[in-house]
């Protein structure tokens, strides 16, 4: 995983951004921030990237129709969901099974319209 420091990209106050496996960031990230986007990485690869940002894009079209705030959609994509709880285990790349974001899906924040 490569990760490139720059100070245009990401936007909208966002630490960091996983594009085909190569992360953005406007700064140092913690281990925790890594893993997070190692995960995303991972995500990617068994999606072949270009499925995991078309499932992206519709599953938080979908999720944004029953939000209020952007934050809490984002919050609820199944890809994030698997990212945050798990961004704490070191070891979960290693553990992960194929496929476990779909865990995930459905509409679990509070926040909705």
């Amino acid at each position: 995983m490569r990760v490139i420091k720059t100070k245009h990209f990401p936007f909208n106050g966002y630490k960091a951004i996983n594009i085909f496996g190569i992360i953005f960031t406007k700064g140092e990230l913690s281990n925790k921030e890594l893993n997070h986007e190692a995960i995303h990485t991972e995500q990617m690869k068994e999606m072949l990237y270009i499925f995991f940002y078309i499932w992206y894009g519709i599953e938080y079209l979908i999720i944004r129709l029953f939000h209020i705030k952007q934050h809490d959609a984002y919050k609820d994509i199944s890809f994030e969901e698997e990212a945050h709880i798990n961004d704490d285990n070191i070891n979960y790349i290693s553990e992960r099974k194929h496929y476990t974001w779909t865990k995930y899906l459905g509409i679990n924040s509070s926040k909705t319209a």
